[in-house]
């Protein structure tokens, strides 16, 4: 009878993190759903988004919704990235765009304020500075995974 010693590598902690960012993200937007209005207010979405929830209008249940959906996928490739979780489609390519996503989401706040302009200045700052935070992660876990992303590894 032999024994088979497989060698576990760690997983990359930035990546990790990244996920754990993302999922905390989602999480945060959802919560705007469970709390209502006084949520949407205190995370900085504006005066007409909480006031549209409030009403009962379904435009910020799909939005909020929906970027809660999009940060958890983030999440899934992410931890999938770092070997977490199974490889998933395009994991290289999907971890380039969303590392993207959240740098440029952090660097261009000014024109996403004037996108926004229910927003106050105090969230596009700060919501910038969390994006280009987390962008900066998943650049550092990105780097960090391309070898074996790339195939020029061996798992």
């Amino acid at each position: 009878m032999s024994s088979t010693t497989r060698t576990i590598r760690p997983a990359n902690t930035f990546l990790v993190a990244g996920a754990a960012l993302s999922g905390m993200a989602a999480l945060l937007h959802l919560a705007c759903l469970v709390v209502g209005a006084p949520m949407f207010r205190l995370m900085g979405a504006g005066e007409q988004m909480a006031q549209l929830h409030a009403a009962g209008h379904w435009y910020p249940v799909v939005v909020t919704a929906g970027i809660a959906g999009v940060l958890l996928a983030w999440s899934a490739y992410a931890l999938s990235g770092a070997g977490v979780l199974v490889r998933l489609p395009f994991t290289r390519t999907a971890l380039c765009l969303i590392t993207a996503v959240y740098v440029v989401r952090g660097v261009a706040f000014l024109p996403a304020m004037a996108y926004f302009p229910g927003n106050s200045m105090v969230f596009g700052v700060v919501s910038s500075a969390i994006c280009l935070a987390i962008g900066v992660v998943h650049g550092i876990g990105l780097k960090k995974a391309w070898p074996r992303l790339s195939g020029r590894v061996a798992r």
